[in-house]
C-alpha cells in the first residue's frame, strides 16, 4: 500500500455557532491527485487552509499527520514540505514575473545563484520566458495562474494543495493547467485540489471526495462514485413502427416514446446486464435501429449528494 502524503481523522471547524467541517476524514496517497468536490460552502477551502497550516482545526479533531509530520507539534516542518496555491493569485502584478520568482526564491532563503537557476528553470518549464520580463499586470489570467504555481515549486514541495486553481480561466488555459497537474503527479508529487468543476475531477482525480454541508457525503474514484446514482439506461430507437410495439411488448417495464419510437430500459451499463437485454431482443426476433448506453456522470453524482442531507457514505 502507498504511503499517506495526507492523513487526517476527525477534522473540524466551526466559526461562533456555524459549524464548517464536522469531522471528516482524508487519506492521500502519495503521488495521486485527491479532489475534493463540493458546492460553495461546502468547507473545501477550510479544509485546505488547516491541512496547510493556516489556520488552526477546533478541539476534538484527531491526528492529521502531512508528509509524516504532525499538524498539532510540527508545523514549521510542514510548510517546508508543501506548497499552497489558492484561490486568488498570489503574484504581484507590479513587479515582473521573474521578480515575483526571485522573491519566492529569497522567501525560500536559496543562495542567490540557486534562486536565479531555479527562477530561470521554472519560467521555462511554464512557458513563461516571454513574458518573464514584463509587469505581471498585463499577463492574462492563464498566465497568472502558471505563474503562480511555477512560485508555488520553488521549493520544491512533495505535496501541493491546490484550491479551485482553474476558476476564471478560459478553456484551453484550463486545459493548459491540467497538463502542469499531471506532470507534476508523474514526477511523484501529490496534489490535493479542490473544485467545482465535475470534468476537472473526473479527468484528473485518483480519488474523490463529495463534501457537503461540511460532512463526506461520498468518496471513491470516478467510477465508483458514478455507480451509486441509479439513472442508469439503455436506449433503442426505432423507425419500425411494428418492431417498437414488440419491443414495448416485450419489455414491459420500459419507459415509453411513440411518438419518438423510443424506449428506456433501466440498465447499470454492466456486461451482464447488456447481455441479457440482447439476448431477449434477439430471442423475440426485434432488431432496434440504434442502441445507446447511458451511465450517470459526475454531474448526477453531484447533484444527488448534494441537494439535500446525505449521511456519510464511503464507496469501497
Amino acid at each position: 500500500m502507498t504511503n499517506l502524503a495526507i492523513a487526517a481523522n476527525g477534522l473540524r471547524k466551526s466559526y461562533d455557532d456555524k459549524v464548517v467541517l464536522d469531522g471528516i476524514d482524508l487519506a492521500v496517497p502519495e503521488g495521486t491527485v485527491f479532489a475534493l468536490l463540493g458546492p460553495n460552502g461546502a468547507g473545501k477551502t477550510t479544509a485546505v487552509k488547516i491541512l496547510s497550516t493556516l489556520i488552526t482545526p477546533d478541539p476534538g479533531t484527531g491526528d492529521i499527520r502531512i508528509g509524516g509530520h504532525d499538524l498539532a507539534t510540527t508545523p514549521q516542518s510542514i510548510r517546508a514540505a508543501i506548497g499552497v496555491t489558492g484561490q486568488f493569485s498570489a503574484v504581484d502584478g507590479l513587479i515582473t514575473g521573474t521578480e515575483n520568482m526571485l522573491l519566492m526564491a529569497d522567501l525560500h532563503h536559496l543562495p542567490r545563484a540557486e534562486g536565479r537557476r531555479t527562477a530561470a528553470e521554472l519560467l521555462e518549464r511554464f512557458d513563461l520566458v516571454e513574458a518573464a520580463n514584463k509587469p505581471v499586470s498585463s499577463y492574462s489570467g492563464g498566465m497568472k495562474r502558471r505563474l503562480d504555481i511555477a512560485m508555488t515549486l520553488v521549493g520544491n514541495p512533495r505535496i501541493i494543495f491546490l484550491d479551485e486553481p482553474t476558476t476564471g480561466l478560459d478553456p484551453r488555459s484550463r486545459h493548459t493547467m491540467w497538463a502542469i497537474i499531471r506532470e507534476l503527479v508523474a514526477d511523484g508529487v501529490t496534489v490535493l485540489l479542490t473544485t467545482q468543476y465535475l470534468e476537472e475531477a473526473d479527468e484528473l482525480a485518483d480519488h474523490i471526495a463529495v463534501l457537503n454541508n461540511g460532512r463526506i457525503a461520498a468518496q471513491g474514484t470516478a467510477e465508483q462514485l458514478k455507480r451509486i446514482v441509479p439513472g442508469g439506461h439503455v436506449r433503442l430507437r426505432f423507425t419500425d413502427p411494428a418492431a417498437y410495439q414488440r419491443a414495448t411488448d416485450t419489455l414491459p417495464h420500459a419507459t415509453t416514446d411513440d411518438q419518438a419510437l423510443t424506449l428506456q430500459i433501466p440498465n447499470d451499463g454492466s456486461q451482464h446486464q447488456l447481455r441479457t437485454l440482447l439476448d431477449q431482443l434477439d430471442t423475440a426476433d426485434i432488431h432496434a435501429d440504434e442502441l445507446t448506453v447511458h451511465t450517470p456522470d459526475l454531474d448526477d453524482v453531484f447533484f444527488a449528494l448534494t441537494s439535500t442531507d446525505t449521511s456519510k457514505e464511503t464507496v469501497r
